[in-house]
């Protein structure tokens, strides 16, 4: 199968992955076997990593996002990132409310940490209980918080803008 015709269908999953390899195949002008074939091997490929929702957060609960930048107190070994690492893992395991976690570069930190919580005073919980676990290794972080039954959306968060992204 060719990369271009496996990417216009995962295009289409990006706008709605609901919709039928039936429907999806006539708008294609194929069969429905063919797509079902293409959709399977965008999922053995690991284009597809899973199948979701995007839910109304507000409805179930939640009344903040943050987006924490962590700064690291230095640059460890290879031996020391790798149990860090391990460590980092277990520690977002833990934490379902976590929806990204990852290391990176840019103003002036380390990693990023992508997490939800039902009000504030969960949340300066969460942030208290980050900043005991991790003070050994992190010298400051810095959360932007944004607010999700009041907040201005100038785009509402959703992967389907990426299938026009090309």
């Amino acid at each position: 199968m060719s990369e271009k015709k496996l990417l216009r269908l995962l295009r289409e999953l990006l706008k709605n992955s609901r919709r039928s390899d039936r429907d999806i195949a006539k708008s294609f002008g194929s069969s429905q076997p063919t797509i079902s074939r293409m959709r399977n091997q965008l999922e053995k490929r690991e284009y597809i990593k899973t199948y979701t929702v995007i839910p109304d957060f507000e409805k179930l609960g939640y009344e903040i996002i943050a987006f924490t930048f962590v700064k690291m107190k230095s640059h460890p070994t290879v031996e020391e990132t790798q149990k860090t690492t391990r460590r980092a893992e277990q520690w977002v395991g833990k934490h379902p409310n976590v929806i990204f976690a990852a290391d990176g570069e840019g103003l002036g930190s380390d990693v990023i940490m992508v997490s939800f919580h039902r009000n504030y005073s969960k949340y300066a919980d969460f942030m208290r209980s980050y900043a005991m676990e991790w003070a050994e290794i992190m010298s400051g972080f810095q959360t932007f918080l944004v607010s999700i039954p009041i907040g201005f959306k100038m785009k509402p968060f959703d992967l389907k803008y990426l299938a026009d992204d090309e």
